[in-house]
């Protein structure tokens, strides 16, 4: 009998190290989601086939498909590659996800997160998976967007984040959620801010609109502009203007809430100030946190993910007036 009981736990040893090892890095939680939701594979089967194919450990285990028609091709084919511990990919195509997670008990909002990645990449760690963290334990739904890499169609990563608004509208009333917002990082604080103000309807027309260290210009002389090639390829006078997203702001924009760093060494701030003066102008209610310090990609990776946290003595302030901030929304 021990001799089988040794056996036994041998055999699971080895299957748990096999395991551990079928994915190349893994996000420091261990949230996983409810639910993860293919936007353009044709069938549940193929949906299934993706989830043992995409090297990201942080999906659900049980794989659903909308089956919808793309906008738009990247060209992007074969295997995506997680090249980092942050859990940035690259290579997103057919296989474009947004991972649902549900509370325990829902405070009646719902939050879908864009990371960012300079539209090269989705950095889903540090800028999705952790924000989900957070925001889960204060009761919201939350959907992570692994969102199609444009590779100069600035149609591709909008029409993704479009769809899984109408995804959400449809279910709201299911899952007990009154309003929806977003969140974005950097590139995808630019595709937030994107969605905030180049909504189709009011169904893709966010309901609040948080953006990190966002980028909004993709031209001179603040302007990212590696970002903004990505995005749309050559630059013409339209697609620069469109894409200088202070140019975009309405009275309709949704409410905001911005936060940054001064010293951010990667995004010239003056992209939030420009996007805030057009907020501002047009009398849409909205906030602007700018701290002394802080490393570019601070967002949620903090303390409870990392032995340093990039906000350093300020998180505590972040966290607050964002929780105040949503309270109201």
């Amino acid at each position: 009998m021990k001799k089988i009981v040794l056996i036994l736990s041998m055999i699971c040893m080895v299957l748990g190290a096999e395991a551990k090892t079928k994915y190349k890095y893994y996000p420091n939680t261990d949230l996983r989601p409810d639910r993860t939701i293919f936007l353009y594979v044709p069938t549940v089967k193929e949906a299934k086939q993706g989830l043992k194919a995409i090297p990201d450990p942080t999906h659900a285990k049980k794989a659903e498909t909308l089956a919808l028609t793309p906008v738009g091709d990247n060209g992007y084919r074969g295997e995506e590659n997680m090249f980092d511990p942050n859990g940035a990919t690259t290579g997103i195509n057919e296989w474009a996800r947004f991972d649902l997670y549900f509370p325990k008990e829902s405070n009646g909002k719902m939050i879908i997160v864009t990371p960012g990645g300079g539209y090269n990449c989705v950095c889903h760690y540090i800028e999705g998976i952790y924000a989900a963290d957070w925001f889960v334990e204060r009761g919201y739904t939350v959907a992570v967007v692994k969102y199609r890499l444009p590779n100069g169609d600035c149609r591709i990563p909008l029409s993704d984040v479009h769809n899984v608004f109408r995804y959400a509208r449809e279910h709201q009333q299911e899952w007990g959620v009154s309003k929806i917002g977003i969140i974005g990082f950097s590139a995808g604080g630019h595709l937030a801010a994107s969605a905030s103000v180049l909504y189709d309807d009011a169904v893709t027309r966010p309901d609040f609109s948080i953006l990190v260290y966002p980028v909004i210009s993709i031209t001179k002389p603040f302007g990212h502009e590696y970002t903004g090639h990505k995005l749309v390829g050559e630059y013409t006078e339209q697609n620069t203007f469109k894409y200088n997203l202070y140019n975009m702001v309405t009275p309709d924009t949704p409410p905001t809430f911005m936060v940054l760093t001064a010293d951010d060494a990667e995004v010239n701030p003056m992209n939030s100030i420009s996007y805030y003066e057009s907020l501002v102008h047009n009398k849409v209610p909205s906030e602007l946190h700018i701290y002394q310090h802080g490393i570019h990609g601070f967002g949620f990776n903090y303390y409870k993910y990392t032995d340093n946290d990039w906000l350093y003595d300020a998180r505590d302030n972040y966290f607050e007036a964002l929780e105040r901030w949503l309270n109201n929304r």
